[in-house]
């Protein structure tokens, strides 16, 4: 009854995407309460320079976190494969595989976030004045990197079992924790800005705890038998090989936009503060694109292993116009309403100008960021995780980078550097529309790549 539940290769394709996109879409704002409250919690009660220290954080997280989670994609894509086809033996050797390797890579993110975390802060031109918070945040925010890790490990395998819904239950309880602990520790006991990173800790581990609990007490393959979390050589060989791609794009990636968050630093704190306090606003902006992306990747991967092709040409189109449409409302709300949004994490007209001018530079091209990572999440799915990996690179890593190395030598406004998001969301979306337009593409989409899982 479950499994025909949570299947994507049967009944009717919209119906079947949406009702596994919305509870992705309602896990994925819950996720994203957990530094929005942080950020709301600790501008309203420690001040502009403590909300500077936490705002400035989701770019240096992701570029360490990133790459771990990208790999761990590619278990997502091989596991809904092998559910598709209804390959069980390999299926539980991918996600006790997956679940090893999860272990060893968050022990591993732990140490170089603690060791390395003051020397990133300082080369991005962290103020003076926000250092020793950031510095403070980050520490305890790595020494829960396991759980965050752990969490994105089980969340992608149960997605990739087309299970949506524990995960929105988990992320539900542990975001009343979060908001509860924020207050405690940050309203009541004056714990600081560290406090915030311990509150997200403790509410990741719960999700990461509860989400294992769900797969041990589950039926079939894809329940998780702690005594049976090894390497298998050739699963962790198909799990580099289809995740490398998204991890090393996820990283450098996340690299570029620390360049642009240190170019941000350098208008001062009242800039980090608004352009941070933004950043997590546009967090929930870009919930419709993530939730769409991560159901087509998962759609694709099963109706592939289904060899199920004329199923998935219908639903990737389903999937990028709906995506597409809702980013845009988004897009056109927060220009009209951001002034009011940035009030709520402080009142400082310096702080709400700076993050104004930055949304409004930005927020009317969300529909291009849509179109991008849908296409990348369908690619993902299909295991060409290279294509947008070379894509993004070029155009969100190389190119962003370019532009502002230039550009803000000559224009030294926010503006400039908030325009290195539309310009590289833009020419991404020209190298994927040409891709998707190639008259030989959708035959070598239907040519799903049996040589590599064969081989690996």
């Amino acid at each position: 009854m479950e499994s025909n539940r949570n299947t994507l290769t049967e009944g009717t394709i919209w119906k079947k995407l949406i009702w596994f996109a919305l509870p992705v879409f309602f896990g994925n704002v819950f996720q994203q309460l957990y530094n929005t409250f942080d950020s709301l919690i600790v501008g309203q009660y420690l001040g502009d320079q403590a909300l500077a220290a936490v705002s400035s954080s989701g770019n240096l997280i992701f570029m360490f976190v990133g790459f771990f989670n990208g790999v761990a994609m590619g278990a997502g894509v091989i596991i809904a494969r092998y559910y598709g086809a209804r390959d069980n033996d390999a299926m539980e050797k991918a996600i006790h595989t997956d679940i090893a390797f999860g272990l060893c890579t968050g022990v591993l993110l732990t140490v170089l976030g603690v060791v390395f975390t003051p020397t990133i802060l300082q080369w991005m031109g962290t103020p003076n004045d926000v250092l020793p918070n950031s510095i403070s945040y980050f520490r305890l925010y790595f020494c829960g990197a396991l759980f965050t890790v752990m969490y994105n490990i089980f969340v992608g395998i149960l997605h990739a079992m087309g299970d949506s819904r524990h995960p929105l239950y988990y992320l539900i309880f542990s975001s009343i924790v979060n908001v509860i602990l924020d207050l405690i520790f940050v309203a009541v006991l004056h714990m600081g800005v560290g406090s915030a990173a311990l509150a997200t800790t403790i509410s990741q581990g719960l999700s990461a705890l509860l989400c294992c609990i769900r797969m041990m007490r589950m039926d079939g393959p894809g329940k998780l038998v702690l005594r049976k979390i090894r390497f298998d050589w050739p699963s962790l060989k198909s799990i580099i090989y289809f995740g490398l791609p998204s991890g090393v794009q996820n990283s450098v990636i996340g690299l570029a936009n620390v360049v642009v968050q240190s170019n941000i630093n350098a208008f001062g704190t009242a800039a980090i503060a608004g352009c941070g306090a933004y950043s997590k606003l546009e967090g929930f902006a870009f919930l419709p694109i993530t939730c769409f992306a991560q159901a087509l990747a998962t759609f694709v991967g099963q109706n592939l292993g289904a060899h199920k092709h004329d199923r998935v040409k219908k639903g990737i189109g389903f999937g990028i116009v709906c995506s597409v449409i809702l980013s845009e409302l988004i897009g056109i709300i927060f220009y009209l309403f951001i002034p009011d949004m940035i009030r709520l994490f402080n009142g400082s007209p310096e702080v709400i100008d700076f993050g104004v001018r930055h949304c409004r530079t930005v927020c009317l091209f969300f529909c291009l960021l849509a179109f991008s990572h849908c296409v990348a999440g369908i690619m993902r799915g299909a295991g060409k995780a290279t294509v947008p990996m070379f894509t993004m690179l070029l155009c969100w890593c190389v190119l962003r980078v370019t532009y502002i190395t230039i550009a803000v030598g000559y224009f030294p406004r926010l503006e400039t550097v908030s325009w290195a998001y539309p310009i590289t969301w833009s020419s991404s979306s020209i190298i994927f529309l040409i891709y998707l337009l190639k008259a030989d593409w959708i035959h070598a989409f239907d040519r799903m790549d049996e040589k590599a899982m064969a081989k690996h």
